[in-house]
This record gives C-alpha cells, sequence and structure tokens, in this order.
C-alpha cells in the first residue's frame, strides 16, 4: 500500500487539489444561492431565458 501511494503521490496531490478547488466552487455557489445572488448579470435584453427571469420588476410583454 505504501509503495502504490509513493508511487502515485502526484497524482494524488493533484486530483486532491482539483477536489478541493470543486468543493470550494460549490461551496461559493450554494452560499451565494442562499444570500438571493445570482450569476445573472440584469441585462434581459439579450438573454435566451429572458422569459424564464425572476428579477424583481421584470415584466413579460403581453402584446
Amino acid at each position: 500500500m505504501l509503495a502504490f501511494v509513493t508511487g502515485n503521490l502526484g497524482t494524488i496531490l493533484i486530483t486532491l487539489f482539483l477536489v478541493l478547488i470543486v468543493a470550494l466552487a460549490i461551496y461559493s455557489l450554494v452560499k451565494d444561492k442562499k444570500q438571493g445572488r445570482s450569476s445573472c448579470g440584469g441585462s434581459c435584453a439579450h438573454c435566451k431565458m429572458c422569459t424564464a427571469c425572476s428579477h424583481a420588476g421584470y415584466k413579460k410583454d403581453t402584446r
């Protein structure tokens, strides 16, 4: 077992580092979601998802 760890130490460390980065990104997204923040820039004029948007004050054009 020790031979496996020493033989693959670089791979193990890089994998742990990448898992840490992904975990921090998910934590940040969940934290922002709980605080009501969004990744949306707020400009609905060019957004393909404008009809599904839940921005405060957004009104769908009903012509």
